[in-house]
């Protein structure tokens, strides 16, 4: 028909729309990305907070060795608190206490029967006097007292440690103690003291019958190495 364009019979009507597909992000690989990044940026804040314990630590143990003597027995590689399932607390009424609840201070740990002892009266004694005589540093160290059995505490023990900040009593089964905490050579689970540090780990072992002064210098160079990242308080 004149004036009139009629289509091209050549081209079908396929040909005249075009679409181009585009491969889309699989959701599974962007959920793995972003859980790698999340994991990459956890890592990265455990390293952050954990620099100056290792960092002081460091310096105290390796970087200075010449210039320092432990009184004290280093325990290498240092050993964690157990968990409640594997070392359970209680107080004297028997109610359960978190072994966490023990994280963030400086610990030093007597362990005795409830009867306690000559020995155990002096350690618990040395316990207090080391504690006040660190002046401003005292509250970054708490006295902690395991009864390794089921005698019943006597009261006149409880008063003398009641005196001032009194000291953390807890009860706990001697056997799975053990399997934490441990004597020197030829000697017993209660001969000694124990140390441990905020992060609730078991660090150094003191000497059966220590001397106060040597004992002493051993926790406040203690005290002084974690002075970056260390405070009184939980």
């Amino acid at each position: 028909m004149s004036g009139s364009k009629s289509s091209d019979p050549a081209v079908s009507p396929a040909e005249g729309f075009a679409f181009t597909v585009h491969s889309m992000p699989s959701p599974v690989v962007g959920d793995e990305r972003r859980t790698r990044n999340g994991r990459l940026k956890m890592m990265l804040v455990l390293l952050v907070c954990a620099a100056p314990v290792v960092a002081s630590y460091f310096a105290y143990f390796v970087v200075r060795p010449q210039g320092r003597t432990n009184y004290s027995e280093l325990i290498e590689p240092s050993r964690p608190w157990p968990r409640a399932s594997e070392l359970a607390l209680t107080d004297l009424q028997g109610r359960a206490v978190a072994p966490e609840s023990l994280r963030g201070q400086w610990l030093l740990i007597t362990v005795a029967g409830g009867a306690c002892d000559a020995a155990c009266e002096k350690a618990l004694y040395l316990q207090r006097q080391l504690r006040e005589t660190l002046g401003k540093d005292r509250d970054r160290l708490d006295k902690v007292w395991l009864v390794t059995d089921e005698q019943p505490v006597r009261p006149e023990v409880l008063q003398a440690i009641g005196t001032g900040t009194p000291a953390t009593v807890l009860r706990v089964d001697r056997a799975a103690l053990s399997r934490w905490l441990a004597p020197g050579a030829g000697t017993s689970l209660e001969q000694h003291m124990y140390i441990v540090d905020p992060m609730a780990q078991w660090m150094m072992r003191v000497p059966v019958d220590p001397d106060p002064a040597a004992l002493k210098r051993d926790i406040e160079r203690l005290l002084r190495a974690s002075a970056s990242w260390d405070r009184a308080g939980r």
